[in-house]
């Protein structure tokens, strides 16, 4: 077993099932990998997927190996690929996601990059967008920026074990790859790009005003600049995001004026609250759907956004006992 792919997985078995069919059909040995399917809270829909997937096209079938692990409770998604490896097999562990579609020859470049004597390599995530995407969408493209992003990177078991594998404090898909990415970089072992080995990680418009949700991944930004300081401004976030500060101080700069009763002051702070805010929503419509709907969503939640981030961002500076803006 040269090779052990590791997916986690959270209440989406349709997605899963298409994942598992791309990693079916890889262009490579079926019986030199595994795929390893970890179950972040027990879905039975997703046991009984994984199960259907197993009968019809798993090993005997011309598949390759499948595993099923159920975490339960959920643990997060850190917490379930460290599972998903250390029970792997192979000395090779590749990640990716249930919403991706790995191409067929994923595993075939991925592995070369770490037998050619890398201790990890990143692959590619390719993100299709329509002519005129949502401001969600769009941001989910910058993915395809994105180095050692789990939807497509392969490590040796070693690299793993010397790192401790991934952060379980990182409780949502939001930094934890990039903490270990950072924690390897920091002690020298030899990453590798591999462009070749590709995914498709397709997005959907997501449900309205789902850029308020997504506000509270900026906590755990605290967390990984504790960890990495340097290499955080260096790699991730170059210069923390004044344009939210600014909106958030006039918003509380028009508050404080109004409960002192000094109108002149709030009637300022406030025409300086509408335009950065206005800046801010026009920032996000640009190259984005005109559509009716979507501009009045930018609308409502660029006044919402800003504030948010702010509050999750020094709520995690708060608790990890860090100075980070």
């Amino acid at each position: 077993m040269r090779v052990s792919v590791v997916v986690p997985t959270h209440g989406r078995p349709r997605r899963l099932a298409r994942c598992l069919a791309a990693l079916g059909a890889q262009a490579f040995d079926r019986s030199a990998y595994e795929v390893i399917v970890v179950d972040d809270g027990g879905d039975p829909a997703t046991r009984d997927a994984v199960a259907a997937w197993i009968r019809t096209h798993g090993v005997g079938r011309g598949g390759p190996a499948v595993r099923y692990l159920r975490l339960c409770p959920a643990r997060g998604p850190a917490a379930a690929r460290n599972a998903g490896w250390r029970a792997a097999r192979g000395e090779i562990i590749a990640f990716t996601d249930d919403d991706c579609v790995p191409t067929r020859t994923w595993l075939r470049w991925g592995v070369a990059a770490i037998e050619r004597g890398a201790a990890g390599a990143s692959g590619r995530i390719i993100v299709p967008l329509r002519a005129a995407p949502t401001d969600y969408e769009k941001d989910a493209a910058r993915l395809s920026g994105a180095e050692f992003a789990t939807a497509s990177c392969f490590y040796r078991r070693t690299a793993l074990e010397s790192a401790g594998g991934f952060d379980e404090r990182f409780t949502i898909a939001w930094r934890e790859d990039c903490d270990l990415f950072l924690t390897l970089l920091e002690r020298g072992w030899p990453l590798a790009w591999a462009r070749d080995a590709a995914v498709l990680h397709p997005v959907g418009p997501g449900p309205w005003g789902i850029g308020v949700r997504m506000q509270r991944k900026a906590f755990f930004n605290a967390l990984l600049y504790k960890k990495h300081p340097a290499l955080y401004r260096d790699r991730v976030q170059r210069t923390p995001p004044w344009l939210y500060y600014a909106i958030t101080g006039c918003l509380g700069a028009c508050a404080g004026a109004g409960a002192l009763r000094r109108g002149r002051d709030a009637l300022v702070a406030a025409a300086a609250w509408t335009v950065l805010t206005g800046l801010f929503c026009a920032r996000r419509l640009n190259g984005t759907s005109r559509a009716c709907g979507h501009i009045a969503e930018m609308i409502v939640t660029s006044a919402a956004i800003p504030p948010l981030a702010v509050f999750w961002r020094l709520a995690g500076a708060v608790r990890y006992r860090v100075l980070f803006l």
